[in-house]
């Protein structure tokens, strides 16, 4: 892929502070951007969204918190359609009308990636219209085309004249762009590396917005944090890994910031503890800092005293457990262990007994083939292709095969 390419069709918008309408002309260093995680309007509250009465499941500290950024991010988990198409996956098909779209904007959101692995839940058309519903009210979004040509184009915007770029990818699942289908960015080791360079040379700060790692784990994997050392030794000041649908933790490297893992913003969609806290990370002057929010009830609301001073100690904690020499690896290794059982009970169909070269010979029989791979449901392929296809599921499962009992 030509790397030129990523930057010249990408859009640059000035945002401007002294034209916003909201506050009086400020120094440059107060400038504000704040990002938050997963966007999904669900059935328990879709119609605040399509109201745009977002202040009855936002409470209103956060709503200020919003007000007073200059910039916003976050991530749209879901397509934005009337017409429900689900493709073939494993995991839920999510969906919210186009109406919600009212909601999102009544947030202000500047920004938002559709590089996640519900973008194409109901297919090519609830992609194309959730973009169609973002261009009608303005609100900017990258990480999704027809190639991944056009998928991997970053956003730059323009704030007291500094650039700002973002680069959004997943990892592979189901929403991932194909040739001749239309999705999400992916993660490319021989290419994503060489976007960041590119966008660097164009830019004053670029953030990371990576879609992967595993869903309800704290901390990274060794090979998520391999990667995201990468982003930043390529240039990226702030890689944040959303996904996991938890609170993770953060790694400074190389004077740049790592987060694996923020939680949802607003995602009505589990009664876990993981699903219970988040975080909102605020850059003020470029220094990080984060704002611990809580799951209210269908909405969620700025973290008390109390419970922020419990979440910030727990994330500080994780964040200095991964410094230590082979703690990543060993808090994985044990992960893995636990999940081995759910892996080999997707992969095994039936245990034939035979030598490996018997099944090879099998395997080239089109007719026995055939019968091998109707011992398996379709449900069970879908779950089988989701674990061979994603990193993360990739790393997990051979993590645990490897460890000695």
């Amino acid at each position: 892929m030509d790397e030129k390419s990523v930057i010249s069709n990408s859009t640059v918008i000035k945002h401007s502070v002294t034209n916003q309408g909201r506050k009086p002309p400020r120094k440059e260093k107060e400038m504000t951007i704040l990002i938050g995680a997963d966007i999904v309007p669900t059935k328990s509250n879709q119609i605040y969204f399509e109201q745009a009465q977002m202040d009855q499941i936002v409470d209103k500290g956060i709503l200020d918190i919003i007000n007073h950024a200059d910039y916003r991010i976050f991530n749209l988990e879901v397509p934005l359609t009337d017409f429900k198409t689900p493709i073939k996956k494993c995991g839920p098909n999510l969906i919210a009308s186009t109406k919600t779209v009212a909601g999102i904007k009544q947030l202000k959101v500047d920004f938002l990636t559709l590089a996640n692995n519900h973008i194409l839940d109901q297919d090519v058309q609830g992609m194309w219209s959730t973009t169609q519903q973002l261009d009608k009210v303005g609100i900017s979004y990258a990480g999704v085309g027809n190639s991944v040509s056009e998928a991997s184009k970053p956003h730059i915007f323009e704030i007291d004249g500094k650039k700002i770029g973002i680069y959004c990818c997943a990892e592979h699942e189901f929403s991932i762009v194909k040739d001749g289908r239309a999705g999400a960015n992916p993660y490319d080791p021989l290419e994503s590396f060489d976007h960041i360079v590119e966008l660097k040379s164009h830019c004053d700060y670029i953030i990371v917005l990576y879609h992967g790692g595993k869903e309800h784990y704290r901390y990274p994997s060794p090979n998520l944090q391999r990667v995201c050392h990468k982003f930043v030794e390529k240039g990226a000041n702030l890689v944040v890994c959303q996904h996991s649908h938890c609170i993770g933790c953060e790694e400074v490297y190389m004077g740049s910031t790592i987060v694996y893992g923020q939680g949802n913003f607003i995602f009505d969609g589990s009664d876990s503890d993981f699903w219970q806290t988040s975080l909102l990370i605020r850059i003020d002057d470029w220094k990080i800092s984060y704002i611990p929010i809580k799951k209210d009830g269908n909405g969620i609301s700025l973290a008390d005293e109390v419970n922020a001073s419990q979440i910030m100690d727990a994330f500080r904690l994780r964040s200095e457990e991964i410094e230590k020499p082979g703690m990543i690896e060993a808090y994985y290794s044990e992960f893995a262990d636990s999940f081995l059982g759910s892996y080999l009970a997707i992969a095994a169909a039936k245990d034939y007994h035979l030598p490996m070269i018997a099944l090879n010979k099998l395997a080239k029989n089109k007719l026995i083939n055939g019968l091998m791979k109707r011992k398996y449901s379709q449900k069970k392929r879908l779950a089988l292709e989701n674990k061979l296809a994603c990193e993360a599921h990739i790393e997990l499962f051979l993590e645990g095969l490897r460890k000695e009992k």
